[in-house]
């Protein structure tokens, strides 16, 4: 038994069916009536009247109801009890796929820590399925990953995008392609290429730009941070979303640049993910909160021309 599926049966008795639930909860109503599916086989009764009309509260579930709502009582209890003895030592744990660190990730910590003195922020350097699986299994309380346009997100997770860009070229800054306005894949092709790890979004779309014929020469790494210092001291070129770039330390120290890839017009999306849960807890709200106000900040800068040229045109 989850406490969530517990959740579940009262946000149905709230607002009188299934699909209104789960319109309420942001959880598709399949996944919803699976959910409550279980928690009746393991009760052994009925708490939903599935009709052709629609699903609503049994007699049954009605009968139940009081004791699931004394349950989540106790569990709000424990949750605020709990809150209030870790205000000093409470972790949030953040997975990124290491993107807009120095622009979104950093700033928002900052501003956290100053809200919250005495919690960590523990962040975790992963690639996306891991991501979404520490989500899942409640090892991390948020994720940052990076998304292709048409990607369908995970079924048991929530996202919002806060960052919207296009992969582009990063190289040296006194590389000699730095003095074109774009890159060519071809271009690319014929220099030595830094490629992302396998499971990573950039090594899938850097596949798709290469086809069969990948740069003769190449290393890989995992995640953006690495690939950048590999670029600044020379090994090659890589391929990255801009808002990875832009802003970064190793940019405005001059040591790595940026060019858009020619002909090329896929987006590319920061997205902040977590699980679906009608509780989440106070600290992982204010964090969240931070990242959402730095993505608009961001966006903002982009619309007012403050921005580099080529960095990211943003949104939250």
């Amino acid at each position: 038994m989850r406490i969530e599926q517990l959740e579940y049966i009262a946000a149905v008795t709230q607002h009188g069916s299934l699909r209104r639930a789960s319109e309420r909860l942001h959880i598709s109503q399949p996944a919803l009536s699976e959910a409550v599916s279980k928690l009746e086989r393991e009760l052994g009764v009925t708490l939903l009247d599935r009709r052709r009309s629609g699903s609503r509260i049994s007699r049954r579930g009605r009968e139940l109801l009081q004791p699931m709502v004394e349950v989540l009582e106790a569990v709000e209890r424990l949750r605020t009890a709990a809150g209030d003895q870790a205000a000093g030592h409470h972790v949030v744990r953040v997975g990124t796929v290491s993107a807009a660190t120095a622009t979104l990730l950093v700033p928002a910590m900052r501003d956290f820590r100053a809200s919250y003195p005495g919690s960590t922020v523990e962040v975790v350097n992963t690639q996306q399925a891991g991501i979404n699986q520490g989500l899942v299994e409640g090892g991390l309380d948020l994720g940052l990953v990076n998304v292709l346009e048409g990607d369908d997100p995970p079924t048991d997770l929530v996202g919002t995008s806060l960052v919207h860009g296009h992969p582009v070229a990063v190289l040296p800054a006194d590389h000699p392609l730095a003095a074109y306005d774009e890159v060519t894949t071809d271009q690319l092709r014929a220099e030595p290429f830094v490629a992302m790890r396998e499971g990573y979004l950039m090594h899938r779309f850097v596949n798709r730009l290469f086809g069969s014929e990948m740069p003769a020469v190449s290393y890989t790494t995992d995640g953006s941070e690495l690939g950048k210092v590999m670029v600044a001291q020379g090994l090659g070129l890589t391929v990255l979303p801009d808002y990875s770039v832009a802003g970064d330390p190793m940019e405005r120290a001059g040591l790595i640049t940026f060019r858009p890839l020619a002909g090329n017009t896929t987006s590319v999306s920061l997205v902040l993910r977590q699980r679906r849960q009608q509780h989440v807890p106070r600290r992982v709200r204010d964090l969240e909160a931070v990242l959402l106000r730095h993505a608009r900040a961001h966006a903002s800068g982009a619309e007012a021309g403050t921005e580099r040229p080529g960095a990211a045109s943003q949104t939250a």
